[in-house]
């Protein structure tokens, strides 16, 4: 008895600091010292328009956030239309700005009847029915990485090259990988300013990466081992209770895994730098819904830890969290719920002397890393 009550504290105390998942959702967005929210005032977005919305994947962790966020940002709309699967199909969420919304099947003829679309599922789907819905006039924003890295379809994070979307009319966008997004809104002011040269990054990943299959595994797998049992793996490679597993996505011919490598290609993409050196190693860890990074940068221009302190400070989608003596640094308890990037831990760089900087960040996976970028997408080109 005594041993299943170790175990049982051991198991409440470790989701309660890491992941947040039995203490009370925070309201997302909260204004914060030392930050500039991504909200909707900044948006610039209109309330007029005959808007028509349409989410693919309507059950699933990221598709479920891309409601919510429509919500909480009191996102425009004449009409809403979700999509799942068969199996789905006919049950009702009651939406507290949009009323009641029942699930459907996907169906071309529908869903090409639509302002926009965001789609919140597998690659394979994306790549059968995108560029047909935009044909069709329909503004595709695409959470795969279907299209992610051909050269005649924007890959963006809205406050960097929304622009660029904007320019070419664009009616499919590819919405970045979670981890680069969520790295990218606060290295790119950075980058203007002193010009990275290389970037080198570690991150800690959280389950809901793997949706939530993933996120259930993490759950089943810490009570099993809180009852005396054995934690099982279907989602992730090996169990990820009380673990940590350097291993996401396939190992590809260099030896980075895919997941890795996508930081590479769509950093040089987003920020229109191919020549830009970035190595990233990507670990999953035994959080619930915000991935953390540790990032080391090498710049052109000499850099302090005060300048990008204060540059962090003025930089929509970030929180600048740095007094460490007071132990206030980002993590992903904090992070998880939040729109906000947290930033810090900032110093200059012990190998790269004043032409480098270390810091470390945790954000949201379901929403920054997905659901708010494709929201805020949608904002800027429907407005």
């Amino acid at each position: 008895m005594a041993r299943a009550l170790e175990q049982f504290a051991v198991f409440y105390l470790f989701f309660h600091t890491c992941s947040g998942f039995l203490s009370v959702p925070r309201t997302p967005n909260v204004i914060a010292p030392h930050r500039r929210s991504s909200s909707r005032a900044a948006s610039g977005l209109s309330m007029a328009g005959d808007i028509s919305i349409g989410i693919v994947g309507a059950t699933g962790a990221v598709g479920e956030e891309l409601l919510k966020v429509m919500e909480t940002r009191n996102f425009p709309c004449s009409s809403i239309k979700l999509f799942a699967s068969e199996k789905s199909a006919g049950k009702v969420v009651d939406s507290p700005k949009y009323g009641k919304l029942t699930m459907e099947t996907f169906s071309f003829e529908e869903a090409s009847k639509l302002t926009a679309i965001l789609l919140a599922v597998g690659g394979d789907f994306s790549l059968e029915w995108a560029e047909k819905l935009a044909a069709a006039g329909v503004l595709v924003i695409d959470n795969s990485s279907a299209f992610r890295y051909k050269d005649d379809v924007p890959l963006v994070i809205p406050e960097i090259n929304i622009e660029a979307a904007k320019a070419k009319k664009a009616k499919l966008i590819a919405n970045p990988n979670c981890t680069t997004a969520i790295a990218l809104v606060a290295l790119w002011p950075i980058h203007q300013k002193f010009k990275i040269k290389k970037a080198i990054m570690s991150t800690y990943q959280a389950a809901s990466g793997a949706g939530n299959p993933g996120m259930q595994e993490l759950k089943d797998g810490m009570a099993a081992i809180v009852a005396g049992g054995k934690a099982e793996n279907k989602i992730f490679a090996y169990p990820l209770p009380y673990n940590v597993i350097p291993h996401i996505d396939v190992f590809q011919e260099n030896m980075y895994t895919k997941e890795e490598m996508k930081v590479t290609w769509e950093t040089r993409k987003i920020m229109n730098d191919p020549e830009m050196k970035v190595s990233c190693t990507a670990v999953r860890i035994p959080t619930l819904r915000a991935h953390s990074e540790a990032i080391t940068l090498e710049t052109e221009q000499k850099i302090t830890a005060k300048e990008v302190q204060e540059l962090m400070k003025s930089t929509p989608g970030v929180k600048l969290v740095d007094e460490p003596l007071k132990g206030l640094y980002p993590m992903p308890m904090n992070a998880a719920n939040q729109y906000d990037v947290e930033v810090g831990r900032i110093r200059n760089s012990e190998v790269f002397g004043e032409y480098g900087i270390d810091l470390f960040l945790s954000g949201d996976q379901l929403l920054r890393g997905a659901a708010l970028n494709a929201v805020i997408i949608a904002e800027k080109m429907v407005a």
